[in-house]
């Protein structure tokens, strides 16, 4: 069983940008967002995906992925599908140190969002911090994309 460990911080100002070694748009939708498993479809670049998510563990750290390349074609189909409200956004590709940070620029109803997403070897692993990077909101359910979705940054108080 393929198992995801990451921690997320949201980011201050647009510094990463000058680090960043790629870019990419991604758009992305939800056939399930239910927390113990979501199974989403994304547009990433010029590739398909379909990934599905269990629930996270008691941290919100890590937790069970999978995921599966399929045709963009496949994908816009299944976009027609999916429950209401599609996650619009650039993800840039940031080194520190050993890792990469995978910060993403939210459009459209979550404009005004950023976030740092760190991937782990374990959850208590060392990484370099860099300046840009923000309060940790790890385990708060309101920044996973598929809450983004439902309850847009926009509507935040």
């Amino acid at each position: 069983m393929a198992k995801e460990i990451e921690r997320k911080f949201l980011v201050k100002g647009d510094d990463f940008k000058n680090e960043a070694f790629k870019a990419t748009r991604i758009t992305q939708g939800y056939l399930s967002s239910v927390p113990e498993r979501t199974v989403r479809v994304r547009v990433k670049g010029e590739k398909g995906f379909i990934t599905i998510k269990g629930i996270g563990n008691a941290s919100g750290a890590s937790r069970y992925e999978w995921e599966k390349e399929i045709p963009v074609e496949e994908v816009k189909e299944l976009l027609l599908i999916c429950e209401p409200g599609v996650i619009d956004k650039t993800r840039y590709l940031v080194k520190a140190g050993e890792l990469t940070f995978e910060v993403d620029e939210f459009y459209g109803d979550n404009e005004g969002l950023t976030v740092a997403e760190i991937e782990l070897p374990d959850e208590n692993a060392a990484f370099e911090r860099p300046a840009w990077l923000g309060e940790e909101v790890t385990g708060d359910p309101r920044y996973y994309n598929s809450m983004l979705m439902k309850n847009p940054f926009k509507t935040w108080k």
